[in-house]
């Protein structure tokens, strides 16, 4: 909702300002199907070749979560605590055994099921199964166990802002093939220098067009898309940093409840539950 209230906003602006200066609108409106097919099917084609099929979907899904906004909600940050606070304290009662059912079968584990969104995240549930085997095979030192983890989180997202690089270098290049477009324009109206000066000015005006479709698509559109894409990515990229700090807190032997409260402490400001709010929500749990 917010990215089309600010696409509204800035095609009112600019457009409401060109008419309001006196200017011949229907030169630009006559001339932006032409360029706009020009430029759109450059800078389109342009994208396919640069990237994989692989990022250019990922980049489809990118623009589509610009539109929905961050995938984890306050309420989901809250069942992360939950789901970590219950899986530390079976670890720290029963030990590491215990929870094989639940590591090595999520989908029949009563615990996880208990989070569906956190469970559909395969990422997520592969972060939490992966740090536990390692506990399972006794690789517990809390340096070496949180740089595998930041390995692994750092890989994820590097993949995850590949979508934002491809997007970002469709809008470093659109002031250029805007440039590209109004050249062919000047070059059309060169082959018509005998008419009268009224024709030229509007031939020349609607080359011009191209210039100010390239790089009001780049820094009115689609920077700002890319922009918003990388703060998505990076915002979702926390909530696997609070499965690191509450993991590496309990192989340095923390109890639950101080583990929980690491974590907790890496949740973005605004979706941060209140301390009293995490306790209460422990002592809802069920029984280890």
């Amino acid at each position: 909702m917010t990215m089309i209230l600010g696409l509204a906003l800035v095609f009112g602006l600019v457009f409401g300002g060109f008419i309001l200066s006196g200017g011949k609108m229907d030169i630009v409106l006559h001339a932006l199907p032409f360029e706009g097919m020009m430029i759109g099917g450059a800078a389109l084609g342009a994208f396919v070749i640069a990237n994989s099929v692989d990022v250019i979907k990922k980049s489809a899904a990118g623009i589509v979560k610009v539109l929905k906004g961050p995938r984890w909600k306050a309420e989901d940050y809250s069942d992360l605590l939950k789901l970590m606070y219950e899986l530390t304290r079976i670890y720290k009662a029963k030990g590491i055994l215990a929870l094989d059912g639940h590591i090595e079968s999520p989908s029949d584990s009563d615990i996880f099921s208990r989070y569906p969104r956190i469970a559909a995240d395969h990422f997520a549930i592969d972060l939490i199964r992966d740090s536990f085997r390692m506990l399972s095979m006794q690789f517990d030192d809390k340096y070496a166990t949180e740089d595998v983890i930041n390995r692994k989180i750092k890989k994820h997202h590097h993949e995850s802002l590949a979508s934002v690089h491809a997007i970002q270098q469709v809008a470093d290049g659109l002031p250029a093939i805007g440039i590209v477009a109004a050249v062919l324009g000047v070059i059309k109206t060169m082959s018509s220098i005998d008419q009268p000066p009224e024709i030229l000015g509007g031939m020349i005006g609607g080359a011009l067009v191209g210039t100010f479709l390239g790089v009001f698509l780049a820094y009115c559109m689609v920077q700002p898309i890319s922009g918003r894409l990388k703060q998505i990515e990076e915002e979702d990229g926390t909530f696997y940093l609070i499965i690191r700090d509450i993991f590496v807190a309990m192989v340095a032997d923390h109890p639950p409840s101080i583990c929980v409260e690491i974590g907790r402490g890496s949740i973005p400001t605004r979706m941060q539950p209140d301390f009293y709010e995490v306790e209460a929500a422990q002592k809802e749990l069920p029984a280890a």
